[in-house]
C-alpha cells in the first residue's frame, strides 16, 4: 500500500471515530499523518505515491488502533508541537493544546521590551506557556506553578532538555509557594485553568475524560470558576501596577471570567481570539 492510501483509510477511521473531539474536519488527516511518521521513524510522511513496508504499515495500524479507541496522538508518538518548542508527554499530565498558544504569545508581547520581566504561569501542567516565554524572551525570569507532582517532573525535563535556564517550576496551591520577593513585582501571570463543572466532566469526550487527569479538568466547582475567582483575588498583590493577568477559558466562559476580573479591580479587560475564531483568553490589567 502506498502512504496516501494509508492516509486515506487513517483520516477516515479517526473521522469516524465516536470517541474523538475534532475541532476541524481537516485535523483527521493531520493525525494520520503524524502516526504514519511515527511508524516510519522519519519524523514526517513519506510522499504519498511511496510505498510503504509492513512492519511500518502494522506499526501504523497499531496506532491508529489506539488513537480510534480515544488515546490522544500526543501520547501515542509521545511529543507535542508548542510555539516550535517539541515537548515530551506522559501518561497522567495534561496535553499541551494549541489553542494555549495565544494565552503564550499575549503574554510574550506583554513581557518583550521590559528591562527585567518577571512571569508566573499558573496552573502550567507540562509547562508549555512558561517554556515558551522563557524560549522567546530570554531575559525574563519565568515560573511555572502546579499542585501536581508528575506535571512539575515532566516541565522540569522539558526545561532542561530544550536548555531554558530562565524557567523555574514550583510545586504550589495557586500562588502560595511564589518567592515573597515577588510580591508587587510581576509583569504577567497566565492561567489555563481546570474550568469544566463538576457536572459537566461526565458529558466530556472519551479522550478528555479518559485520557487527562481530573484535576486538570475541573477545580470540582459548579461552575467550573472556583480557581478562577481565587486567582483573580490573589493576583493583585503579586502584579507590578500596570501588570497583566492573562486566563485562558473555553469560549462559554470568557463573559463571565471579564466580569471577575472587573469586579476585582482589573481595568482595560479585553478578550482575544485564537487562530479558530475563538473567544478563549481574557486578560485585564492591576
Amino acid at each position: 500500500m502506498t502512504a496516501g492510501e494509508l492516509l486515506d483509510e487513517g483520516a477516515a477511521r479517526i473521522a469516524a471515530s465516536e470517541a474523538i473531539d475534532l475541532w476541524r474536519p481537516y485535523m483527521a488527516r493531520l493525525e494520520a499523518q503524524e502516526l504514519l511518521a511515527a511508524a516510519l521513524g522519519t519524523g514526517e510522511a513519506p510522499d504519498e505515491g511511496a510505498p510503504v513496508a509492513a512492519p511500518a504499515r502494522r506499526r501504523y495500524q497499531g496506532f491508529l488502533d489506539r488513537r480510534v479507541g480515544g488515546e490522544p496522538a500526543a501520547l501515542i508518538v509521545g511529543h507535542v508541537n508548542f510555539r516550535g518548542l517539541q515537548l515530551r508527554t506522559r501518561p497522567g499530565v495534561f496535553i499541551p493544546r494549541t489553542s494555549s498558544e495565544s494565552l503564550a504569545g499575549g503574554a510574550i508581547r506583554r513581557l518583550r521590551g521590559r528591562r527585567q520581566p518577571v512571569a508566573v504561569d499558573v496552573a502550567t501542567g507540562s509547562g508549555p506557556v512558561a517554556l515558551a516565554m522563557a524560549a522567546e524572551v530570554p531575559k525574563a525570569q519565568v515560573y511555572g506553578v502546579d499542585i501536581s507532582g508528575p506535571a512539575l517532573a515532566l516541565a522540569r525535563f522539558n526545561a532542561k532538555r530544550l536548555g531554558l535556564p530562565n524557567v523555574t517550576f514550583l510545586r504550589s496551591d495557586v500562588l502560595a509557594a511564589l518567592p515573597r520577593s515577588l510580591a508587587g513585582a510581576v509583569d504577567v501571570v497566565t492561567a489555563h485553568p481546570p474550568y469544566v463543572a463538576r457536572s459537566q466532566v461526565d458529558e466530556l469526550p472519551a479522550e478528555i475524560r479518559q485520557f487527562e487527569p481530573l484535576a486538570s479538568l475541573t477545580d470540582a466547582s459548579e461552575d467550573g470558576l472556583g480557581l478562577v475567582r481565587e486567582l483573580v483575588a490573589e493576583a493583585p498583590g503579586w502584579l507590578r501596577r500596570g501588570g497583566w493577568m492573562l486566563i485562558e477559558v473555553s469560549p462559554d466562559l470568557s463573559r463571565k471570567v471579564g466580569g471577575l476580573l472587573r469586579r476585582n479591580g482589573y481595568r482595560e479587560v479585553k478578550s482575544h481570539k485564537d487562530v479558530l475564531g475563538a473567544t478563549r483568553v481574557v486578560g485585564g490589567r492591576r
